[in-house]
């Protein structure tokens, strides 16, 4: 063999690959890395000069924001995704003006020039709220008789922004646009930046965990995996998904005949091989690699520990409406508590449920129903344990719908709707923000989604307009070039 140096760096880099492809079976390291991505070429940016440093840790990730830019108010975030456009005319935001118009032709100067999906040049006509409100809790808050569980156990936590509105008609770039804050594929997303930024204080889970539900009383539009994807971040703060049925994460306990021991030592030799690797090649891709390995390795502790109930007591899984991690919103509220206890920093929860363009009325109430207990039960849990003034929890989606009608349902909406946010330093029982007269516009107190996200930032401790990386020539940050903090609903 003659003696030249890149050839020996081929094949060295040959060998590395076949010892992986040799090994990879009853890895669960193996598995959950190509679950996070692969290395992507050209990322560099405010840690790629670490990334050596980094390697030889492979600990958890602490972030770049320290110290933090002020006081927070939460250290975790719990977001509970209503996926398919929830109608607030149903949930959040009354309007008896809407009622007594029911069934009459929509007043042209709400609607002409406006951006309407699929009733663009249709006939239309008012269509009146489908549920009655009632006034819950000490403060009063108002909202739909269709979430009785939330107004027993939650109203006086809860702030209602009735005044949302955001930029994209169509369900994928609207979720796009709620998770990244732009509508261009590839971005990172909210969980990605606070993981990035604040770190982990789980060792042996991952920080950014998204669990999805479905229901049966709408359109159970699908959530791609990008919706969670770390985007031009390293691929380490991408969001990890726990599967609803079998093991929560594929592969990740070992095989017959696999110890624990052997396992650390093929973790142990695949890590010495990557820094190896790193030492040529110096791509900040291959200190996740790393990392990620080591943490598949202690998630085969900790996610059977997670998803074991059996120390949780009969009140608290009768509270939940739970038997067990079955995969319902109910159970997932349950597991996101869990996670808060062990320090994930952010758990979004999508609930695959509330694209109603027929039939508002039931299937507005029977997907209501799927998940007011779970999401009251997570308030109200979380309140007794403590946890709830440090939590900051979301309940939204990704756009609202019309008040005009689609045969007995709703079309999407952009220009106003509602969500909730509780603890985390947010004001509890009260309202911000409102519609116009019909539930068509946001009118007073608009809020932006980027708005929403820079509220989130502040109140973990992050000035959003510092929490930036370099990609391609550019420094990006969540909230783009635009983002308020919403400082009235702040506690």
């Amino acid at each position: 063999m003659h003696d030249c140096p890149d050839c020996h760096r081929q094949l060295s880099s040959l060998s590395r690959r076949a010892f992986l492809g040799r090994t990879s079976q009853g890895l669960g390291s193996v598995a959950l890395v190509s679950l996070l991505g692969g290395i992507a070429p050209g990322v560099r940016g405010a840690r790629a000069a670490t990334a050596t440093s980094e390697a030889s840790e492979a600990d958890r990730w602490t972030g770049v924001v320290d110290p933090l830019h002020h006081a927070p108010r939460a250290k975790r975030l719990i977001w509970l995704y209503m996926a398919g456009g929830m109608s607030h005319l149903e949930t959040f935001d009354y309007k008896p003006k809407l009622a007594e118009l029911h069934g009459q032709p929509m007043p042209e100067s709400f609607t002409k020039g406006q951006q309407i999906a699929q009733l663009q040049g249709a006939k239309l006509n008012c269509f009146g709220p489908q549920h009655p409100f009632h006034k819950y809790g000490q403060s009063g808050l108002e909202f739909s008789s269709v979430f009785p569980m939330l107004g027993q156990h939650a109203a006086d936590e809860m702030c209602v922004i009735r005044s949302m509105f955001t930029e994209a008609i169509n369900h994928d770039p609207a979720h796009t646009f709620m998770n990244t804050g732009t509508m261009i594929a590839g971005r990172p997303s909210v969980g990605s930046w606070l993981t990035y930024g604040l770190g982990s204080d789980v060792e042996n889970l991952p920080g950014f965990v998204v669990m999805v539900s479905t229901g049966g009383h709408g359109q159970n539009q699908p959530i791609a995996a990008r919706q969670w994807h770390s985007g031009f971040l390293p691929s380490r703060f991408q969001g990890v998904e726990f599967r609803s049925k079998g093991d929560p994460v594929l592969y990740v306990g070992n095989p017959p005949g696999v110890s624990a021991s052997r396992q650390r030592d093929v973790v142990d030799t695949v890590r010495a091989l990557n820094e190896l690797e790193n030492q040529v090649v110096d791509d900040p891709e291959i200190a996740t690699r790393i990392s990620q390995y080591e943490m598949a390795f202690r998630m085969q502790t900790g996610v059977p520990e997670l998803v074991n109930l059996a120390d949780e007591p009969q009140h608290v899984l009768d509270l939940y409406g739970t038997k067990g991690a079955d995969g319902s919103f109910a159970a997932n509220c349950l597991l996101a508590r869990r996670l808060a206890e062990r320090g994930a920093r952010f758990i979004q929860l999508y609930h695959r449920d509330w694209d109603h363009h027929g039939g508002v009325k039931d299937n507005v109430a029977g997907t209501a129903a799927e998940v007011d207990r779970g999401a009251a039960a997570l308030i109200a849990d979380l309140r007794q344990r403590g946890l709830l003034e440090d939590t900051l929890v979301v309940f939204g989606t990704e756009f609202g719908r019309t008040p005009m009608a689609q045969g007995n349902g709703r079309d999407h909406h952009l220009a106003g709707f509602s969500i909730w946010l509780a603890g985390g330093g947010i004001r509890g029982g009260i309202s911000y923000g409102a519609t116009d007269e019909l539930g068509y516009r946001a009118t007073e107190n608009r809020v932006h989604v980027n708005d929403l996200h820079a509220t989130l930032l502040h109140q973990l401790g992050i000035d959003h307009t510092r929490l930036t990386y370099r990609f391609q020539g550019r420094d990006f940050r969540l909230t783009d070039v635009a983002g308020e903090v919403i400082r009235p609903i702040l506690g």
